[in-house]
């Protein structure tokens, strides 16, 4: 079986390791760029598709073809909408926005649900655990943290507490591993912002509804912590 994964190197990493499956691995980091000949792979994972979907109309006409993307910020059936492709691959849709792929769940939507034999049989070969979800914009685990780091931006606008009181009430409260600020630099504001702002746009529910803080930090590519940038790099990581 041939695998090509398209992605940041860090993510790659990850979910090449988290295929937990006898294999023998050629890694070949690059830019994404080039022309690929995506015939050559019987699966592939593009991590990006969220924010580049250049490579969509090469994968819908693909028969029979296993097709995972990144689908946090548009739904499957927006993206096939709006590229207006004709799926003949089978298309399904996966949370890869940086620090959820570590998840033990992998979580995972259908374009079409017939398809769910298929998707339960290669996720046996690669031994992830993964859940079943609606095909919708931010999916579960990014629409409730990303709430969660939209509403405590609003209480560090107001005033009400520092950064750092934030995120240890929250640790010391509910016992989640990171604080919404410590999560948001982790995760990426840019990944938090551009997905509350789909979710919105999607339902007009008040609770998406991005805080003028955040949108500040997203218009001037900061952190609330003093970090250092990481350079941006895909990858291309294949052949299994």
């Amino acid at each position: 079986m041939k695998i090509l994964l398209i992605g940041e190197i860090e993510r790659v990493d990850i979910l090449r390791a988290r295929m937990n499956i006898q294999a023998d691995w050629e890694v070949d980091y690059s830019d994404g760029d080039e022309e690929e000949d995506f015939d050559l792979y019987d699966v592939i994972f593009d991590l990006n598709f969220d924010d580049d979907s250049a490579n969509f109309s090469a994968y819908a006409g693909m028969k029979e073809k296993l097709v995972f993307v990144s689908s946090v910020k548009q739904s499957l059936s927006e993206a096939v909408f709006m590229n207006q492709v004709k799926v003949k691959c089978k298309l399904f849709g996966i949370n890869a926005i940086p620090s959820f792929l570590n998840d033990s769940l992998l979580e995972v939507s259908l374009y079409r649900k017939f398809e769910m034999e298929d998707l339960k049989s290669f996720m046996s070969k690669v031994k992830l655990d993964f859940l079943t979800i609606e095909d919708r914009v931010g999916m579960i685990k990014p629409r409730v943290i990303f709430m969660i780091i939209n509403e405590a931006c609003y209480t560090l606008q107001e005033g009400t507490a520092s950064i750092e009181d934030i995120d240890k009430s929250m640790k010391l409260g509910t016992n989640y591993p990171f604080g919404p600020f410590e999560w948001c630099d982790k995760i990426g504001v840019t990944h938090v912002f551009e997905t509350l702002n789909a979710i919105y746009d999607d339902t007009r529910d008040e609770r998406y509804k991005i805080c003028p803080l955040l949108k500040h930090k997203y218009l001037r590519n900061e952190t609330f912590y003093k970090t250092k940038a990481e350079p941006k790099v895909k990858a291309k990581d294949m052949d299994f």
